[in-house]
């Protein structure tokens, strides 16, 4: 994952569990997403589902990144319980370091929520599937699209008819103006209003079927 680089992140439970119960888990997931994610990536929209996530993120400046893991010093171990890990070394590839030091946050996230939830009630195993999906965005057309196919996930599952009522995503974020870690001004702005923002997905929801399949989902 490149410094200042769009991603469409997702990710679902294993098999057919879920990875929120109750509202509490969806509550802690974001708390913990704000925790580990956003010193590393500015979070643009989002939608968790019972079973499954969708994020939209931009990957900080290389500066910011560099601040945030202290490059300076040219070494950053792993925090693993492997005594077989290597440190992160100085290395003559910054970028592909940025790579693994931003996914390693991303470990951090779902490896503490797995063990909270674990706890909380009383199973065992992994929790995710293994190796969360990432999809570079490389155009408006793409980024747009993204945007409202996370926003109508409730919508295509059948859990709501509006986007506005499923309590876990960013749009009721926006459309409320609610305090969130989500960059709103970004979303506002790249409609050019919050009008605009509500009228495109309104127009988006008619094409529902359409969109969710440039997705494969």
């Amino acid at each position: 994952m490149q410094p200042d680089t769009y991603y469409h992140i997702y990710n679902r439970a294993n098999g057919s569990e879920n990875l929120f119960r109750k509202p509490e888990n969806y509550r802690y997931f974001l708390r913990k997403w704000e925790q580990y994610i956003s010193p590393v990536a500015v979070s643009l929209a989002y939608c968790l589902m019972p079973n499954h996530f969708h994020f939209l993120i931009r990957v900080r400046e290389e500066a910011e990144l560099a601040a945030f893991f202290d490059l300076s010093k040219g070494f950053k171990p792993l925090e693993s319980s492997n005594s077989s890990s290597r440190p992160l070394m100085k290395s003559s590839q910054p970028r592909a370091r940025y790579d693994l030091l931003v996914s390693r946050q991303f470990s951090h996230l779902f490896n503490g929520y797995a063990q909270a939830y674990n706890r909380m009630f009383n199973r065992k195993g992994s929790l995710f599937a293994p190796n969360f999906k990432k999809k570079t965005i490389g155009s408006d057309s793409y980024l747009t699209r993204v945007i409202a196919y996370i926003h109508l996930n409730p919508v295509h599952h059948g859990f709501v008819h509006d986007p506005g009522r499923w309590p876990y995503s960013s749009y009721p974020v926006i459309v409320e103006d609610q305090a969130s870690f989500i960059d709103k001004a970004f979303l506002i702005d790249y409609f050019d209003s919050k009008e605009e923002f509500i009228s495109y997905h309104h127009e988006a929801k008619l094409r529902l079927q359409e969109i969710a399949a440039q997705f494969g989902q």
